[in-house]
């Protein structure tokens, strides 16, 4: 079992735990802010727990230097997505690093873990990666599935659901296949922010996509003017990450520590 940085401050814990999900860190302007500001950010919303996908930090795939630096800037854990693959260094960083998940419906035989346990002040709190498979990555067993076999085996009220996913259908499918059964399902891969943060009917926190962290002025984190040649029929070329300011988005989840269940959801979005 991981452990987790979390804080009581000299007073006594409230039955309230906060849970900051960070959207997809994506190349060095996402990796930068999260080192800058991470920390700062998580005193300020008085988070508990954070949760940063990191799949995107070298723009494509990351490497364990980068996720060690989210790691050093504040995250208590690294989630992962489809790229997870894309550096071949990462695949035995994966065995060690017990504070990285990534997707658990890749094959057995993969490195690394998809569902990890921490242990908090709060008790157990554990934390699931899963990926979609509509039109991302069909090679994958079904994520429906496969958190079922993981539920049936953990024992922690305080249950996190990263899936990482492109169709905004099956995103949403899962939030209410999980309501009632974790304590919050939040979506990421498309880098863009939905308006949909609030608490499905039987007490499941629910986002459809966190958005991500890195290059304001871009199409999701690349040049706009590289992505508006690929629409119109250019060359394929590298992507190259866009100048300029960035931002981080995600929300904040506050759950009861007691049930398990979210009492409130609030998407978060700084410049």
């Amino acid at each position: 079992m991981a452990s987790a940085g979390a804080r009581l401050r000299g007073r006594k814990r409230e039955m309230a735990y906060k849970v900051l999900a960070v959207g997809d860190t994506v190349g060095s302007s996402g990796l930068e802010y999260i080192q800058r500001r991470l920390r700062s950010l998580r005193r300020e919303l008085e988070a508990d727990f954070v949760v940063v996908n990191g799949e995107n930090a070298n723009v494509v795939g990351c490497t364990p230097r980068q996720v060690d630096a989210i790691l050093n800037a504040g995250a208590d854990c690294v989630t992962l997505g489809n790229h997870t693959w894309t550096r071949w260094e990462l695949q035995p960083y994966l065995d060690e690093e017990m504070r990285v998940v990534r997707p658990a419906n890749y094959a057995p035989q993969c490195p690394g873990r998809g569902c990890v346990s921490f242990d908090t002040p709060a008790g157990e709190v554990a934390v699931i990666n899963l990926i979609g498979r509509f039109t991302l990555d069909p090679n994958t067993d079904n994520p429906f599935l496969t958190v079922d076999a993981l539920l049936e085996n953990l024992s922690a009220k305080l249950i996190l659901v990263d899936f990482h996913a492109e169709a905004t259908s099956e995103k949403i499918a899962m939030g209410y296949y999980l309501d009632g059964r974790v304590s919050a399902v939040w979506g990421t891969h498309t880098h863009v922010q939905t308006s949909d943060a609030r608490v499905l009917p039987n007490g499941t926190g629910y986002i459809t996509d966190l958005g991500m962290t890195g290059p304001f002025e871009s199409v999701i984190g690349i040049k706009p003017e590289q992505s508006i040649g690929k629409f119109l029929g250019d060359v394929p070329r590298r992507y190259e990450m866009a100048p300029g300011r960035a931002k981080l988005e995600g929300a904040l989840f506050t759950l009861d520590e007691a049930t398990g269940r979210c009492l409130e959801v609030q998407a978060v979005r700084y410049l």
